[in-house]
């Protein structure tokens, strides 16, 4: 079994939480306290990325420390990441919907660029909005016109019967 190791630096105002070797149930509840003392003396806008390039195994109780800690990072306005994972922990963070929360990178550089980008965005000036002009007035639906009305023939004028001629008595 390899031993776990946590080891935190500061890369550009970036926090990055290196994690190697086997996370589990003998050692989670003592290397996680390094990670949550960051958290607490950072109580704004803190960007974290947990590098796990050498992470080899994490239990359920370490991805639970991993959801609390998110929660908490972004609650406060801060941004989390996760970089370097490797396939079989990529594969375990994808089953417990992690992936759906926390921005996942092939490489550290990808995720410090990334969390910068989206720093970055977030505090520019928002673009000017053009405004929207009103909506038209109602149209009335014009009438289509009528078909063309064959003229109607005039009634004929009432023929008088003609009297039979009548033969001599």
């Amino acid at each position: 079994m390899t031993e776990a190791t946590i080891t935190i630096e500061d890369v550009n105002g970036i926090k990055v939480v290196h994690i190697g070797g086997q996370l589990d149930e003998s050692n989670i509840d003592e290397k996680v306290k390094d990670i949550y003392k960051v958290v607490e003396e950072t109580p704004k806008g803190l960007s974290l990325i947990f590098e796990l390039e050498n992470l080899e195994y994490m239990n359920s109780k370490s991805i639970g420390y991993l959801t609390d800690l998110y929660g908490k990072i972004t609650e406060t306005g801060g941004k989390v990441a996760i970089a370097s994972a490797k396939p079989n922990i990529v594969d375990i963070l994808q089953v417990v919907g992690l992936t759906q929360l926390i921005q996942t990178f092939d490489t550290l550089e990808a995720a410090k660029m990334g969390l910068q980008a989206t720093a970055t965005a977030e505090s520019a000036p928002a673009a000017p909005v053009e405004p929207t002009p009103a909506p038209a007035a109602p149209v009335e639906p014009t009438p289509a016109p009528a078909a063309p009305v064959e003229p109607t023939p005039a009634p004929a004028a009432p023929v008088e019967p003609t009297p039979a001629p009548v033969a001599p008595a």
